[in-house]
């Protein structure tokens, strides 16, 4: 994952919000539920990879028939480990949407980062 960019920020504040969720979760809601805000974490987690690393293959040339294939294999990964969380573990679908939106939280994080040193 890219240093000090944009994204990387984005991707660590991500990392660092679901954490943090997951805590309150397990404080709120037991076990269940902080695995819940994890795995919906890990989905996200997947699915972020997936497109970076599917956009940089895509974009090498000749490897885009490679990248192509990568990035359906893993949305099918995300779509089979999604339904084991909810069908199998039974994980509060709450918790995996709180966990899946620590991206658009970490959006939010870093526009504001952004404003705020505009304004100084």
């Amino acid at each position: 994952m890219p240093g000090d960019n944009l994204l990387g920020r984005v991707h660590r504040h991500a990392i660092a919000l679901c954490a943090a969720m997951s805590a309150v979760a397990f404080g709120l809601g037991g076990w269940r539920a902080a695995a819940a805000v994890a795995g919906g974490g890990l989905l996200v987690e997947i699915s972020f990879l997936s497109i970076s690393g599917g956009i940089t293959d895509m974009a090498g040339g000749g490897r885009a028939r490679r990248g192509l294939v990568k990035v359906v294999g893993r949305y099918a990964l995300l779509a089979f480990l999604a339904y084991v969380m909810i069908a199998r573990l039974r994980l509060p679908p709450l918790g995996l949407i709180a966990g899946a939106s620590s991206v658009p939280a970490a959006v939010c994080v870093e526009a504001a980062r952004l404003l705020l040193k505009k304004k100084h």
